[in-house]
């Protein structure tokens, strides 16, 4: 495509950044199937998250995830009730926050779940080099960037 013709969505950049994050998402809801869970996928995603940050508050869990905090709250039941997680009440900045933490079971649950992902990334990793995924992320955090900049000068 030359640079004077206009380009159209299937040619953009956003979509192929959206039909890459559906592949990937795909990927992982078979994998994720083929495990035979009791919980869905969000949950896992959300025991993953809360195991590398743990006393994380449900607000900051939320945004990290990038879903709203009700979704993130009725997963949060799932995972208490399985006995994934546990939740307790602390302060953060003088206010009363739900903060949480991973129990032992969620751990057990969490590290099986993780030797069905394994092969997978295993293969992925094949695809582009450690360096080629350093540059990929290093010129999306540019995007990122530019494009909360354009954001906010639109507000």
């Amino acid at each position: 495509m030359q640079d004077n013709e206009t380009k159209h969505y299937i040619d953009s950049l956003h979509y192929d950044l959206e039909l890459t994050g559906k592949y990937t998402k795909t990927l992982g809801i078979q994998v994720f199937q083929k495990f035979k869970p009791n919980i869905p996928i969000d949950c896992f995603i959300l025991l993953d998250t809360i195991s590398c940050n743990p006393g994380i508050c449900q607000r900051d869990l939320a945004r990290l995830i990038l879903k709203d905090r009700a979704n993130t709250g009725r997963s949060l039941d799932i995972l208490e009730k399985e006995g994934f997680v546990h939740r307790y009440n602390d302060t953060k900045n003088n206010r009363l926050v739900r903060k949480m933490e991973i129990t032992e079971e969620g751990k057990k649950f969490l590290q099986k779940a993780t030797e069905y992902f394994l092969p997978i990334k295993e293969q992925i990793d094949t695809i582009i080099t450690e360096e080629e995924e350093r540059l990929v992320r290093d010129i999306l955090k540019k995007l990122r960037d530019g494009i909360e900049n354009l954001i906010e000068k639109q507000i």
